[in-house]
């Protein structure tokens, strides 16, 4: 397996740790709407997470036989947190908006915090 392989292992290996923190924050404190945001958008990001990574080897795998390379699939991640969006709108008494979009954004401080940890390990 390339270095890439790994690395997108560990990324979703730490999407699912912190969606299981959050199940845990929604069981056990009196902050369940926010940890239910939590829930919603970090869900959505590791579907977005996922979708990324698999699209970039579809697109990795195009370019080294150099075909034709299709897109990354923008409009159907932004569409999902939209989707995500709505939910939280709709369900508004029991799901915290403010939440449901700093969840939809914990995929991106994984990546983050996943490059510096590879990199202080080198």
């Amino acid at each position: 397996m390339s270095y890439y392989g790994y690395m997108a292992g560990r990324q979703r290996k730490w999407m699912i740790y912190l969606l299981a923190l959050f199940v845990l924050g929604a069981g056990f404190t009196p902050y369940s709407h926010i940890f239910l945001g939590l829930i919603l958008g970090g869900s959505v990001s590791l579907y977005n997470l996922w979708l990324l990574q698999r699209k970039i080897n579809t697109f990795a795998a195009s370019v080294a036989s150099q075909t034709s390379a299709g897109s990354l699939g923008s409009m159907s991640r932004i569409a999902a947190a939209a989707l995500a969006v709505l939910i939280a709108l709709r369900f508004d008494a029991s799901i915290d908006v403010i939440s449901v979009l700093v969840g939809l954004m914990t995929s991106y401080l994984v990546i983050v915090i996943d490059f510096f940890m590879s990199k202080s390990k080198k």
